[in-house]
């Protein structure tokens, strides 16, 4: 574990930097059919292919079963908000929306594509994701700020017929949902009891009040809190988010039952969980607002690259549990947890949609899965390197969208469970027969 002061980034900003030059580029596509002679092209392209445009054309359902639709997910941003780097436009975005899809293929045997675009007004963005929608099985959309990004969503779910994830949204709140579900479990609480704050009240948090409110949690315990202070329903600014931000501004209305105002000082007096999805710290949160909190509290600092405050110093304050955004602290809250299981289950399924009793299902089963390996104060959510939580997650979201009548293949929970592990580990042995016969090069240190 690296010590806390010290961010990391260095040494792996240095090796980023160097890799990238090297392998230009982390993704690339590959033929997944048998060429042995150049008469073949005759079957894949030219003349044999019209036979099978002309079947699509007959039903175009069928572009799911003949071509690579059914695997193949587009990643849409516009560069507006990377994380920890704000608006940095679509071409420095295509490094991270790379890294994106290279996990969607590892840990979920997703095909993902990138696509930044250079279109920033928000009725022009739903026009390229739905001029898109024949050649993907989904979007995901992604690095979008706020408040565009709850438009979109909104937009796309409704007027799309395959599924769409905004995975700053609904991925960060999957993953949070599922570690609350654990830590309150280990301290003795239950969701419906537990007072709540949220610190900063962008498209993380707004999404993860409205996945908690889905899960059973009570909002007159919930306070949320943004650059300004506290939300309450008689803020000065209120008339004016609820033009510029409705989301926002509905969430102001109905949570907060005790019309609490002031900072964040205010809200943490009493409070049991501290969602932190605000600024890198640290600093940002200080010790002295922890001890303000109940006994056996739990604090969340998901703020990348450095928490809004130290583990350390939130657990000589008071705190039991602390969780981060960070593999290198126990408790890594990260959406990579999330999307690929995901995607896996609504590709497998081809639903049309992904709501959010799903995604409570698929928290659920993350939860699920940590508790059965034995929870403690450092292990309230898997890792990364649990591989078999992904094929779980992913059987859990396709049963979902069976039984919520949005899927188009209706299969049993342990036929979509074989299917999503045959399909991950296919994709994982691939990678590492590459690897193993040098096709993928080895890392420059």
């Amino acid at each position: 574990m690296r010590n806390e002061g010290e961010s990391g980034g260095e040494i792996y900003n240095d090796l980023a930097l160097k890799n990238s030059k090297y392998f230009q580029g982390k993704i690339q596509t590959l033929p997944k059919v048998p060429i042995t002679s150049l008469d073949d092209f005759s079957i894949w392209y030219t003349p044999g292919v019209a036979a099978v445009s002309n079947k699509i054309a007959q039903d175009k359902d069928l572009s799911f079963e003949m071509t690579w639709r059914w695997n193949t997910v587009a990643i849409i941003t516009d560069g507006t908000r990377v994380l920890g780097l704000g608006n940095i436009g679509p071409e420095a975005s295509l490094p991270v929306m790379e890294g994106k899809a290279l996990i969607f293929k590892y840990l979920g045997g997703v095909d993902a594509i990138p696509v930044p675009i250079n279109v920033h007004e928000r009725e022009k963005m739903v026009e390229v994701a739905r001029a898109l929608e024949p050649a993907f099985g989904g979007i995901n959309l992604e690095d979008i700020e706020s408040p565009k990004c709850f438009y979109l969503l909104e937009t796309l779910r409704e007027s799309m017929n395959i599924p769409v994830w905004h995975d700053d949204q609904l991925g960060t709140a999957g993953a949070t949902l599922a570690g609350a579900f654990n830590a309150l479990k280990i301290t003795g609480r239950t969701p419906k009891d537990s007072k709540i704050v949220f610190f900063g009240s962008g498209a993380a948090n707004v999404a993860t009040v409205k996945l908690f409110k889905a899960a059973g949690f009570d909002l007159n315990n919930i306070i949320m809190v943004d650059s300004k202070g506290i939300l309450h329903p008689e803020r000065e600014d209120m008339d004016n988010l609820m033009i510029t931000n409705p989301w926002k501004y509905e969430l102001g209305i109905q949570t907060n039952a005790e019309r609490r105002k002031g900072n964040i000082e205010n809200a943490l007096e009493g409070a049991d969980l501290l969602v932190a999805a605000s600024h890198p710290g640290p600093g940002v949160i200080k010790g002295e607002w922890i001890r303000k909190m109940n006994k056996r509290s739990i604090v969340f600092a998901l703020a990348n690259p450095v928490p809004e405050i130290w583990p350390s110093e939130a657990m000589e304050n008071g705190a039991e549990i602390v969780a981060t955004g960070r593999s290198d602290f126990p408790n890594q809250v990260n959406n990579s947890l999330v999307f690929p299981g995901v995607f896996r289950g609504a590709l497998d399924s081809r639903t049309r949609k992904i709501n959010e009793d799903m995604i409570v299902k698929a928290s659920q089963e993350l939860a699920n899965f940590a508790a059965e390996r034995g929870l403690n104060s450092n292990y309230i959510i898997p890792t990364m390197e649990d591989w078999e939580v992904f094929p779980r997650v992913a059987a859990t979201i396709a049963d979902s969208a069976v039984k919520e009548n949005f899927a188009r293949i209706k299969l049993s929970k342990n036929e979509f469970l074989e299917r999503a592990n045959e399909i991950i580990s296919k994709n994982r042995m691939m990678i590492e027969k590459l690897m193993k016969d040098e096709l993928i090069g080895v890392m420059v240190r």
